[in-house]
């Protein structure tokens, strides 16, 4: 299986985001794809491509210009400022405040995220963008007659809505490949989403849309992030309506009740009759990861990749989660390797 990888995502490196009440170290960091990287080439899936750079016209399908413009410029709006830290938020548009966007950076940085999870640095528009060039390389590969490739993304991308940052994601990777699908021809494209949390962006990116299918298995949100999407009765609206799935598990699942929720999506993947699938590759469902809630192992992994191979369809991985660092590696080329030799 041919991976893309960028070095880029070394530019992202938050110092801290806001979790529990305090300001942490970051679970999202840069060996979290070093390690999937290495396992890449310890196990030799295939080749490892750098991307092409498709430049900002396919990010901006899915994204809208004034949350791309407020991105890539806002570090060094700050830089302005001699900041000591990364940018955070610390006010957001609750609901009794009025949906305006403010002149100040922080009015508007509070606009455009949803929560302090996201830190822009000096590099991240960079890495985020270059993570974006990642996944639609591996997507034209697809285009271009491969069976399957990974998009090694980093940062992940399935919490970013179209004019919103949050969860670690900033540009929604899965998101851009899936309308390039659509952009070159495709009918019908298909999301399966098996990061622990809930891909709120990616769903509400095609919420009203019957083109792309969403589905998504992950902690349920009365409980786990992001709380406020995820629910099983979000059953798409408008064109949309029918075509998005959710399947929350309660927190302590293992493989038994993880492994149903995916016979459920790929019933529908294969209902929709999708001409190809983007599986959202996160692997913090794993037993030891620490902010999630899951008890899946590494053999596990293995089997979810077998799973989606019999759906008998082209399919790109994009990397999402996944903050065991050491076993990420592990468990990600698990389920290639699993759907390379199904």
């Amino acid at each position: 299986m041919l991976t893309i990888y960028s070095d880029d995502h070394h530019l992202h490196h938050g110092r801290c985001e806001l979790i529990d009440g305090q300001l942490m170290p970051c679970f999202e960091m840069p060996s979290r794809a070093d390690h999937v990287l290495q396992r890449v080439k310890d196990r030799q899936l295939g080749a490892v491509q750098a991307p092409k750079d498709f430049g900002v016209a396919p990010i901006a399908r899915v994204h809208t210009d004034a949350y791309l413009d407020f991105f890539k410029g806002a570090w060094a709006r700050w830089a302005l400022t001699a900041p000591e830290g990364d940018l955070l938020p610390y006010i957001w548009p609750a609901r009794t405040l009025r949906h305006v966007l403010p002149k100040s950076l922080h009015g508007q940085l509070g606009y455009y995220s949803f929560d302090g999870g996201a830190p822009i640095t000096a590099g991240t528009w960079q890495a985020a963008y270059s993570a974006a060039q990642v996944a639609l390389t591996a997507q034209a590969a697809i285009q271009n007659g491969a069976y399957s490739a990974f998009a090694l993304c980093r940062p992940p991308g399935h919490h970013a809505a179209s004019d919103l940052m949050g969860g670690y994601c900033y540009l929604n990777n899965a998101a851009i490949a899936a309308q390039a699908f659509i952009d070159q021809g495709h009918k019908k494209v298909a999301i399966l989403d098996v990061d622990y949390h809930h891909g709120n962006g990616t769903q509400s990116i095609f919420y009203a849309r019957s083109d792309v299918l969403f589905t998504s298995i992950h902690g349920d949100p009365a409980a786990e992030f992001p709380f406020f999407l995820g629910y099983v009765d979000e059953l798409g609206e408008g064109a949309g309506e029918g075509f998005n799935f959710n399947y929350p598990l309660a927190a302590g699942s293992g493989w038994q009740q993880w492994s149903a929720a995916l016979e459920k999506a790929c019933a529908e993947i294969e209902r929709y009759g999708a001409d190809v699938i983007v599986v959202s590759l996160g692997v913090d469902t794993f037993k030891d990861d620490p902010i999630s809630q899951f008890k899946l192992d590494s053999p596990d992994y293995l089997r979810m990749g077998q799973r989606i191979a019999r759906l008998g369809k082209p399919t790109l991985f994009v990397m999402e989660g996944g903050y065991a660092v050491e076993e990420i590696g592990i468990n990600a080329v698990n389920v290639l390797e699993g759907f390379e030799n199904a």
